[in-house]
C-alpha cells in the first residue's frame, strides 16, 4: 500500500494520509460515544437522542452542503468542516475528561459535528477529481476504499484500548486531533479546478438545488442506482437492529454476533481489494448486483439458519459493499460534470442515509407485531429486487459500453471493445444519454458514499 504508485503524487499522498487518520479516528467514536452516554445517563433513550441530533442535522443540511461544495473551492469547504469537527470532538472529549458531562452539551456538539459532515461529505468526489488525473481515479478510489474498509478492523480495537486504559474522553480527543491533522494536510494539497466555471453568487440557492436534482433524475443509471442503494441501507439498518437479538438468543450468543461483524469487516476489505483489480465492462451493473447479495444474510437470519452459513453470507454481502464503493465513485466522477459533482453527491448521500432512521424505527415495530422473520424477509426482498432490478434499466446495462468520447488507447487500456470506457474515464462534461432526457448535460448535477454505499454506500455510510 505504502509503495503504491499513486502515492508518488504529493497532493494525493497528503490527502490519503489525512483521510486515513480521519477514518481511523471516526472508527473509534461509536464505541466511545455509546459507553460515554450510557455511563453519564444510564439511558438508551439518551444515546438515541445524541445519535439523532448528529443524523438530523446531517440529513437536513446535505443538499446545502452540495451547493456550497460546487459554489466554492472544495478544499476550503472540506478544510473548514474538518476544523469544526475538530472543535466539537475536542469539546466532547474535555467534557468527558472533566468528570461531569452534560447530556445537552454532548448532543449539541454532535449536532454541530453532524452539520459539518453535511458540508464535508459532498466534497470528497470533487477533491479526488481535482487531485488525480482521470486515468488514475479508479486506482485512487480503490486505495481509499481499502483504508475505509480497514478502519472498522482497527478502530474498535483502538477504542477498546483507550476506553479501558484512559477512558472514553481520550477517544474523542484522538478523533479531534485526527481532524486537525487532516485540515493541516489539506492546506498543502494542490487542487486542479473543481468548482463551477462561474461562481454561482448570481444565482439563487433554489436554482442550484433544482439544477442538482435535475442532473440526478436526467440519468436513469444514476437515480435507479440511488433507489437500490437506499434500499440497501434500509435493509442494513433492519439487520443491525434485529440481527444481534437473533444471534444472542438463537445462534449461540454474543460471540456469534461478534463473529458476524468481524467476518463482515474482513469481507468489506476483500471487496475493496478486488475492486482495485477489477475492470468490469459494465461497472454500475456489476456493483449493483454485488449489493444484491445482502439479501442472503437477511434471509438466513429469518429462517435461523446454521451459524456458519449466516456468518459466511454476511461476509459475502459486505464484500459486495466493498466492491461497490470504488467502482461507483469512479463511475460518478467520470460521468458527472465537475461543476455539479458536489450537488449530485449530496443527493446520493441524502437518499442513502435517509432510509436508515426509518428502518431503525420500522424494523423493531414490525418484529414486535409479526415476529422477527417478517421484517427480515421484507428487507431481503426489497434489497434483492431493488439492486438486481437495476439490470432492467438501459442506462445501467449500457454504462461503460457506450462511447463517452475517450481515446482509442484508453479504450484498449480498459479492456473493452470500441466505444468502451477506460477506467470509466470520460471527457470533460461527458455524460451518458438516457431515455427521455430532455435537458442539456451541462446545466445541473449531483453525486454519491464513510457506504455508506457511502457510497460509503458509506461507501462511508453503512455499517
Amino acid at each position: 500500500m505504502l509503495s503504491h504508485p499513486l502515492l508518488r503524487n504529493r497532493s494525493f499522498r497528503l490527502f490519503f494520509v489525512g483521510r486515513s487518520l480521519s477514518l481511523i479516528g471516526d472508527a473509534v467514536i461509536p464505541a466511545a460515544l455509546a459507553l460515554a452516554v450510557v455511563r453519564a445517563t444510564g439511558s438508551a433513550s439518551a444515546l438515541a437522542l445524541v445519535l439523532g441530533c448528529a443524523m438530523g442535522t446531517r440529513l437536513l443540511l446535505l443538499p446545502l452542503g452540495g451547493v456550497v461544495g460546487d459554489r466554492f473551492n472544495a478544499r476550503t469547504v472540506a478544510l473548514t468542516a474538518d476544523l469544526v469537527r475538530c472543535v466539537t470532538q475536542l469539546f466532547v472529549g474535555l467534557q468527558l475528561l472533566g468528570g461531569d458531562p452534560q447530556l445537552w452539551h454532548i448532543a449539541l456538539a454532535e449536532a454541530v459535528g453532524g452539520a459539518a459532515s453535511a458540508f464535508a461529505m459532498p466534497t470528497m468526489s470533487p477533491l479526488i477529481a481535482g487531485i488525480v488525473a482521470a486515468k488514475d481515479r479508479h486506482a485512487a478510489n480503490a486505495v481509499l476504499g481499502v483504508v475505509r474498509s480497514s478502519a472498522p478492523l482497527v478502530g474498535p480495537a483502538l477504542a477498546g484500548l483507550l476506553i479501558l486504559t484512559a477512558g472514553p474522553g481520550w477517544a474523542f480527543v484522538l478523533d479531534g486531533a485526527s481532524f486537525a491533522v487532516s485540515a493541516c494536510l489539506l492546506t498543502a494539497v494542490r487542487i486542479h479546478r473543481t468548482a463551477a466555471e462561474e461562481p454561482s453568487a448570481r444565482r439563487s440557492l433554489r436554482t442550484d438545488l433544482v439544477e442538482g436534482w435535475h442532473e440526478v433524475r436526467s440519468r436513469d443509471w444514476y437515480w435507479t442506482s440511488l433507489v437500490a442503494h437506499s434500499a440497501w441501507n434500509g435493509a442494513a439498518a433492519v439487520l443491525m437492529t434485529l440481527g444481534p437479538v437473533i444471534a444472542v438468543e438463537e445462534l449461540g450468543g454474543e460471540g456469534t454476533w461478534i463473529a458476524i461483524l468481524q467476518t463482515g469487516a474482513v469481507g468489506l476489505l476483500a471487496g475493496s481489494l478486488l475492486a482495485g483489480r477489477a475492470r468490469p465492462k459494465r461497472p454500475v451493473l456489476a456493483a449493483n448486483l454485488g449489493l444484491a447479495t445482502y439479501a442472503l444474510p437477511l434471509a438466513l437470519l429469518a429462517v435461523e439458519a446454521p451459524t456458519p452459513a449466516v456468518i459466511a453470507a454476511y461476509g459475502l454481502a459486505q464484500a459486495g459493499l466493498g466492491f461497490l464503493s470504488p467502482i461507483w465513485e469512479t463511475s460518478v466522477q467520470a460521468a458527472i460534470p465537475s461543476g455539479v459533482l458536489a450537488r449530485v453527491t449530496s443527493y446520493d448521500w441524502l437518499l442513502s442515509l435517509a432510509a436508515m432512521p426509518l428502518a431503525y424505527i420500522l424494523g423493531p415495530l414490525a418484529a414486535d407485531a409479526w415476529g422477527t422473520a417478517t421484517p427480515l424477509w421484507i428487507a431481503a426482498a426489497l434489497v434483492g429486487i431493488a439492486c438486481a432490478g437495476t439490470a432492467a434499466v438501459p442506462g445501467v446495462r449500457n454504462f461503460g459500453v457506450r462511447d463517452f468520447g475517450v481515446g482509442d488507447s484508453e479504450v484498449r487500456d480498459f479492456g473493452v471493445g470500441d466505444g468502451g470506457v477506460s477506467d470509466f474515464g470520460v471527457g470533460d462534461g461527458g455524460r451518458q444519454p438516457t431515455l427521455g432526457d430532455t435537458g442539456p448535460q451541462s446545466t445541473l448535477g449531483d453525486t454519491p458514499g464513510d457506504t455508506g454505499l457511502s457510497k460509503n454506500v458509506s461507501r462511508d455510510t453503512v455499517a
